[in-house]
């Protein structure tokens, strides 16, 4: 330990494993060495988190927006088993294997128009840079010179690595840290109203000619703070795109695989999108995997002969076996399980049980969009202290600032998600009394 450093914090009921790995791990957004310590799981099971200590937890996020069809479900249990003992893994340069091309066949099946074409990868920073190469190929295959630029738009989040940073909010996003490292995109404004379309389309002309591509999360903005928007603004962004000659890139990441009502966000709008990203519910929030899905005429230039527009992207997992096997099971249980039907009555109890927050004093605002709800409130909050506020009340939540937000899984109950409407709904009133 540093000689600056200070003791970690915990608990004497602390598993021996934690505390024999507590200061070898480094967690993610970890900035107070002070701050309670992560909670020790032992065990999932369908929208519950079991700790070591024996307490249980309804989740709330399905960590990360991932576990849409709750945890262990014994479908894709059976199908990464039988995988797992037949080909747990093989490299994806100059070999085939059988999951892979079912699941591109499928996703090329269930995507908007022409998304024919997959490139598969092991997360979904890794298909948002994907897409970023292929629109830039995509001009330099070609001999187009000048559009060598992207453009992205304010309260975007897009992942971690250098080129997703790139695109996200310049100024309130995570990120903000690196500003003069590595590329900056162009950022506009979402076409939400008047003025802001006004100024988008003004910007659109303006860079335009230099733009390769845009890069937008369709109908949410996810942790750039669960902000909704109407399919009309990525309608308006499509049709600027093709006036201006620039790619769009939908990262659906996100709202991929049901979350905003439809299977896919685009297919709200009615829009096709040159590229688009998909990640985290792709697997059911199993293991780890991503799609970077081109159109026929963005695959085309890179498939032409011409060794020197190849694209030179190959991630070493690319299209694992085991992750294959997953993710061709959570697509059955789309097919088979009424997936977008719970979405629907997610969204109605949403409605009706996390809209009277907006009478809470301090709250500023609630969005429902799907499966996700979200409380903004005015100020900056003590998240340490909400999250324990959470824990007593039996619910796992992680705010992200100052939106408290619940993306459950698809399969949770309406018992289940009242604990969690209630438990938001019944902390919040209890901060606003403290603060008077």
């Amino acid at each position: 330990m540093g000689a600056g450093a200070q003791p970690p914090r915990l608990p004497n009921s602390a598993p021996a494993w934690q505390r024999d790995g507590h200061d070898h791990v480094w967690h993610p957004y970890a900035v107070d060495p002070q701050a309670p310590p992560p909670l020790p799981v032992k065990r999932t099971d369908g929208v519950r988190l079991y700790l070591e200590d024996g307490r249980e937890l309804v989740d709330g996020i399905a960590s990360w927006w991932t576990a849409c069809h709750g945890y262990n479900h014994p479908h894709i249990a059976k199908a990464m088993h039988k995988q797992a003992e037949e080909m747990p893994h093989v490299m994806f340069g100059g070999l085939a294997h059988e999951s892979a091309y079912e699941l591109a066949t499928r996703l090329a099946s269930l995507t908007p128009g022409d998304l024919d074409h997959v490139f598969f990868a092991d997360g979904g920073s890794v298909a948002v840079e994907i897409a970023l190469k292929m629109a830039l190929q995509y001009f330099t295959n070609q001999g187009v010179s000048g559009r060598t630029k992207l453009g992205s738009f304010t309260g975007a989040y897009h992942g971690d690595t250098f080129a997703a940073m790139a695109v996200g909010d310049p100024d309130d996003g995570m990120h903000q840290g690196f500003g003069t490292v590595g590329p900056r995109s162009v950022p506009l404004p979402l076409p939400t109203d008047k003025e802001a379309s006004q100024l988008f389309h003004d910007l659109m002309d303006k860079h335009g000619p230099t733009l390769a591509a845009l890069v937008a999360e369709p109908l949410v903005q996810g942790a750039g703070g669960m902000l909704v928007h109407e399919a009309s603004v990525l309608q308006e962004i499509r049709q600027a795109c093709d006036r201006t000659g620039v790619l769009l890139i939908a990262d659906e990441i996100f709202t991929g695989f049901g979350r905003t009502g439809r299977l896919f966000a685009c297919e709200e709008a009615g829009i096709v999108p040159d590229i688009i990203c998909l990640g985290k519910a792709m697997t059911g929030g199993v293991v780890s995997l991503s799609a970077t899905i081109a159109r026929t005429h963005i695959r085309d230039v890179f498939a032409d002969g011409n060794p020197d527009h190849a694209l030179m992207h190959g991630p070493t997992f690319m299209a694992n076996p085991l992750a294959c096997a997953a993710a061709n099971a959570s697509l059955d249980l789309f097919e088979s399980e009424p997936r977008l039907a719970q979405v629907a009555a997610i969204e109605a109890q949403l409605k009706a049980e996390l809209m009277p927050c907006r009478e809470i004093a301090g709250v500023a605002e609630v969005r429902i969009k799907g499966a996700m709800g979200a409380v903004e409130l005015e100020e900056p909050v003590d998240s340490e202290w909400l999250k324990q506020a959470f824990l007593e009340e039996g619910v796992f939540l992680r705010p992200l600032g100052n939106i408290v937000y619940l993306t459950p899984p698809f399969i949770i109950e309406a018992d289940d998600l009242r604990i969690l409407t209630s438990a938001i709904c019944d902390v919040l009133a209890h901060r606003a009394e403290q603060l008077g």
